[in-house]
């Protein structure tokens, strides 16, 4: 099979968008076309088409590409031609999501189509390559989030399912745009064109022509291409439940070290983690990285390695069972798990302010990331909160809105802040700190117009400007349907380690012979991983650690036990029995990077 031709010109980018759009050099062509199939293009080919998933991984050798969303509908526009050197697709295509835009052959040429398999596998291996192509992806679903790409929530900002709706979109980082049914020109208009009655918001729709009436998270999921729950998820040999940092180091340990494993979450993988626009004191990353690509980067990983993902798949029971647990979820399915780690989590708190509630989600946000700010409209905006998701969110506004005031509680800024980002805030020309600030009311009826702020040392109050507040003001666990399975303390985080013994059931213990591991709870075999840890440091660097961990001590509780739950593997992948015991052979390679 002959090298790629390059007789054509390149197509210019413009400079701004060589991070969504880069070249492939002529080496790295020829390898891709090793891997995958040469084909002529003819113009105005469609080479996949939006809403649809894609299974390829396409490389332009001659010719060009046209990028476009909504091809033929009210809101065409056209995202970049691409030439030669270049590649088709966005993170959807790594995670078998549908694709959220169409791409139309521009100008005849000839592509070459990787199997979507084979290229996950060459950017899993390749360092390089897949760093190139993974923040290309994470920049172009960015690039659709920020242009308002992908299908649309059409609902009132009163209603709490459209709220619900937007909620699970942002989080799972999904391109949408919401259309007011109060106040969106646009929404009398898409009312009339699907028959739409109001009381039958919120609706979904999809490609302009799929319609989904007040659909469930997981009936969206299915529709964009999210690993949801089946009716019966059978066995494995450890559930982790909870995809943010803790939950993906375990998910990416225990199937990197052979064992069945399956990764189930409420909400989205990432986690509070995935909601951080910057996170610039993660170990390896001197520039900082987004919270996003830290958490495409890890999902990319757990796949690799053969962990399954369920999104969205809420578990709400946990019960021994001959000598495993019976898991059980929120539709209905179970799943029987040898070793469970609890990795769900925490949630920010709300702040309890008179007439807050009905600006939630409108006015009001608990995460600032680029869906958040998009809504900001470039005017003032507040930030209540003392500690490091504060200022990083204070930060990031910064960049989108006129004055950012942030507010904080105590008379310290540092107090509960890294200094390095303590030092970036007080220097942004941008950003007011207001220290000894407690928000006492807000004022607006569709949307926030201004806060009642009282000074607490003075006891004097003042009106500020702010078309959004966001609220970073401590969090709690999520683990309300722990209580009567595991031990808790007062704030309802899992006991581990010694403080799970002291209120363990011995009898439970006495045949092993042993008390809990450091991160075990009182129940053998059932971990607790990152921020839902009574005692645990609320850092993405220690829960990725405790993750880790926690698979670790899975291992020595099997060995000890003898126990075992077998289930079906892949081909070639180690049984989940044959790993040596401790001492008697090499440990797993550490894959984690």
């Amino acid at each position: 099979m002959g090298g790629p031709a390059h007789e054509q010109a390149p197509v210019p980018t413009p400079p701004e968008r060589l991070g969504e759009f880069p070249r492939l050099p002529p080496e790295r062509l020829d390898e891709l076309t090793e891997l995958g199939e040469r084909r002529r293009t003819t113009e105005g080919e469609v080479l996949y088409c939006e809403g649809e998933p894609s299974r390829e991984f396409l490389a332009i050798l001659t010719g060009t590409v046209e990028v476009v969303h909504d091809r033929g509908g009210p809101d065409e526009l056209t995202l970049g031609v691409q030439g030669p050197g270049e590649f088709l697709g966005e993170l959807g295509l790594l995670e078998g999501q549908a694709a959220f835009e169409t791409a139309v052959v521009r100008r005849a040429g000839e592509i070459v189509a990787v199997p979507v398999e084979r290229q996950r596998a060459l950017v899993g291996r390749d360092s390089a390559l897949g760093d190139l192509i993974l923040r290309a992806y994470v920049a172009r679903r960015y690039l659709l989030i920020g242009l308002g790409a992908g299908f649309r929530i059409l609902g009132s900002c009163y209603s709490p399912d459209t709220l619900r709706l937007r909620a699970f979109a942002a989080r799972n980082r999904l391109p949408h745009r919401w259309v007011d049914l109060e106040q969106d020109r646009e929404a009398e208009a898409l009312l009339r064109r699907f028959s739409i009655r109001p009381e039958e918001t919120p609706v979904v729709v999809w490609k302009g022509e799929r319609v989904l009436r007040n659909p469930s998270n997981a009936e969206l999921a299915r529709l964009i291409g999210l690993p949801a729950n089946p009716p019966d998820a059978g066995q494995c040999d450890v559930l982790v439940v909870g995809a943010g940092p803790a939950g993906l180091a375990a998910a990416v340990y225990g199937a990197s070290d052979g064992l069945t494993t399956v990764s189930a979450d409420a909400e989205a993988t990432g986690g509070q983690a995935a909601t951080s626009s910057r996170i610039e004191n993660y170990l390896g990353f001197p520039s900082g990285v987004s919270g996003g690509e830290l958490v495409e980067r890890a999902v990319l990983q757990a796949r690799k390695f053969g962990a399954r993902l369920l999104i969205p798949a809420q578990v709400n029971g946990l019960t021994p069972q001959d000598g495993a647990y019976d898991v059980a979820f929120a539709d209905g399915s179970r799943i029987r798990a040898g070793a469970v780690v609890l990795a769900s989590g925490v949630r920010y708190r709300r702040l309890d302010v008179p007439g807050i509630d009905r600006l939630e989600g409108t006015s009001v946000y608990y995460a600032a990331t680029v869906h958040e700010a998009s809504l900001c409209r470039a005017g003032p905006v507040a930030v209540v909160g003392g500690g490091n998701s504060a200022g990083q969110a204070a930060l990031f506004l910064a960049g989108h809105a006129s004055t950012v005031h942030l507010l904080v509680r105590s008379d310290d800024l540092g107090a509960n802040m890294s200094r390095y980002l303590v030092d970036r805030v007080e220097r942004h020309p941008r950003i007011e700190t207001r220290l000894n600030a407690e928000v006492r009311g807000v004022s607006g009826e569709e949307a926030m117009e201004s806060l009642t702020v009282e000074d607490t040392a003075s006891g004097n109050r003042l009106e500020l400007q702010a078309a959004a507040l966001f609220v970073f003001i401590g969090a709690r666990p999520r683990t309300e349907w722990l209580r009567g399975a595991v031990a808790l303390d007062d704030k309802g985080f899992v006991l581990t380690g010694a403080d799970a013994w002291a209120s363990a059931d011995t009898a439970r213990w006495s045949p092993l012979g042993r008390e809990p591991y450091l991160l075990e709870t009182t129940l053998p075999g059932v971990f607790a991983a990152g921020d839902i840890r009574s005692g645990s440091v609320k850092r993405v660097a220690s829960a990725t650690g405790e993750g880790a961990m926690a698979i670790s001590f899975l291992h020595e509780h099997r060995e000890q036990n003898g126990h075992l739950v077998h289930s079906a593997s892949a081909e070639g992948r180690p049984q989940a029995g044959d790993r040596p015991r401790p001492g008697t052979g090499p440990p797993p390679t550490d894959h984690a990077r």
